[in-house]
């Protein structure tokens, strides 16, 4: 491994990726840390770094180790992540404590694009972004800031089901955040194929998102694009069916008096409760189909540069 600058740390697969020139796909792991119980956690982290690499991109799973930035995580590093007990749940605000304490902990949305837009990683799959909470306007998600100052594309199934979604995608138009649907016209609402909403443009292929990418920057512009892809159509759940299983879980949360960053793992820890473990399902099977779409864009933006190059 390899320092890239003041506390990044570079694994060797990633660093070997970025010397070939091959296409990297960024990965967060606060739901390594906070998303699932263990070993699940960990299954599902070696299964997205997996899928990345088996669509032609190599993995960059971004994270604190003992106040120190990783940029790609060992076997070793990923184990112990997925087996710590007090692991920090690290957003932007949390750097400097991080690195002062040396702790470690799961980066967010928001923290995994600063750190990889730092990295020279241009492309980012997660499973939902954070947003404006329903009930709460004042509460929103550091994502929706990052997303309007980094240059990524962030692939997703659309804001988490629990958020208040038409609030959020206000949000990303002051921000300048183009919303583009992955092969639908439909923004998906996590769980989910549609919300409601429309998307600003549905591009047919990974090749069209790379496009939109580079005229976007082109012009000037340092926003992300957010890529939306609908959860896979056999484990996506109706929005009319799990509508009720979340406004549920909110009334629960406001009777308990849970808000901030509890609020999110709360949410999602009861509608997967309350669903049977569906929600569970749709959960995973949307973060390694995004891992996949995110491949293909980061393999299409690669092919375009090395064109450029020839050329």
């Amino acid at each position: 491994m390899k320092r890239l600058e003041h506390r990044f740390i570079l694994s060797g697969e990633v660093l070997q990726a970025q010397q070939a020139g091959a296409p990297l796909v960024a990965l967060e792991s606060v739901v390594v840390t906070h998303g699932l119980p263990h070993p699940d956690n960990l299954l599902l982290a070696r299964d997205m770094e997996d899928t990345v690499r088996r669509e032609g991109a190599t993995p960059a799973t971004i994270a604190f180790i003992d106040g120190l930035v990783h940029v790609g995580l060992t076997g070793e590093e990923l184990n112990a992540l997925a087996d710590a007990r007090n692991s920090r749940k690290i957003s932007l605000r949390d750097f400097g404590i991080a690195t002062a304490r040396h702790l470690s902990g799961g980066t967010t949305v928001a923290a995994t694009s600063h750190i990889a837009e730092k990295a020279g990683i241009r492309v980012f799959a997660t499973g939902g972004i954070g947003g404006i909470h329903r009930g709460a306007p004042f509460d929103v998600s550091a994502d929706l800031n990052e997303l309007g100052k980094a240059k990524m594309i962030v692939v997703c199934a659309g804001a988490k089901a629990i958020l208040d979604i038409a609030a959020t995608l206000e949000y990303l138009e002051t921000q300048g955040v183009p919303v583009i649907g992955y092969q639908t016209e439909d923004f998906p609402a996590f769980y989910s194929r549609r919300s409601g909403f429309k998307v600003d443009l549905a591009a047919d292929s990974a090749a069209e998102i790379g496009r939109i990418a580079r005229a976007h920057w082109d012009h000037g512009f340092n926003s992300s694009i957010l890529v939306v892809v609908p959860p896979p159509e056999e484990v996506a759940i109706p929005n009319d069916q799990i509508e009720g299983l979340i406004q549920q879980a909110v009334h629960e949360a406001e009777e308990k008096g849970i808000h901030g960053a509890a609020s999110t793992p709360f949410l999602l820890s009861r509608v997967s409760e309350l669903s049977g473990g569906e929600s569970l399902k749709t959960n995973l099977a949307l973060l390694l189909n995004n891992a996949k779409v995110a491949a293909h864009i980061a393999r299409s933006l690669n092919f375009k540069r090395k064109l450029d190059v020839l050329l």
